[in-house]
């Protein structure tokens, strides 16, 4: 059974794993980021936790893909778990208002770990994450995949997500072209 956990010490180790063997949860940075998570569970694995759930941002700025560095949004982080650490799925928001500034990339951002794709965990994990995204008060939410990315895209529709808009990114994340959704809450 698929479910959605909040990051805790007793599924550290099996998310640790998955970074191990080469894992990302993040879909822009990738491997720099994995290094970066493996160093900070490392350095401090509460701390580490502690920074994945910050529905207050008061944890400091994000440094963007370009260096450039921007307030950090209210956020928090889930992992996909089905026994052991699937995946990463992670929900940020502006207070009082469903608009995003242009730097960030959706609502929602997902990643599952490539030894168990294809098997419906992003579909489900974000159907899970769109309950918790309704308690915020939001009337939507978007999230954005890249024209090539047809996998994201059935995730996405199948939570009832609509493609929405056709844009360019904004060039911290390297001027791309990428796919607009927006799903109700």
């Amino acid at each position: 059974m698929v479910q959605i956990v909040k990051p805790a010490l007793e599924h550290l180790a099996s998310y640790k794993a998955a970074l191990e063997r080469g894992w990302s949860p993040d879909n822009v940075r990738l491997e720099q980021a994995t290094r970066e998570q493996l160093a900070a569970i490392e350095k401090d694995p509460v701390a580490f936790l502690a920074d994945l759930d910050d529905p207050l941002a008061k944890g400091g700025p994000i440094t963007l893909p370009d260096g450039r560095k921007v307030p950090r949004l209210p956020g928090f982080r889930r992992w996909i778990w089905d026994g052991e650490a699937s995946g990463s799925i992670g929900f940020r928001w502006q207070k009082g208002t469903a608009a995003l500034p242009p730097h960030v990339l959706g609502h929602i951002g997902y990643a599952v770990v490539p030894w168990k794709r294809r098997r419906g965990y992003a579909t489900e994990a974000l159907r899970l994450m769109l309950d918790e995204a309704r308690a915020v008060g939001l009337p939507y939410v978007e999230i954005t995949a890249k024209p090539g990315n047809p996998a994201s895209h059935k995730v996405i529709l199948a939570n009832g997500g609509k493609l929405v808009d056709r844009f360019f990114e904004d060039a911290a994340y390297g001027g791309a072209e990428s796919l607009r959704f927006r799903l109700e809450l």
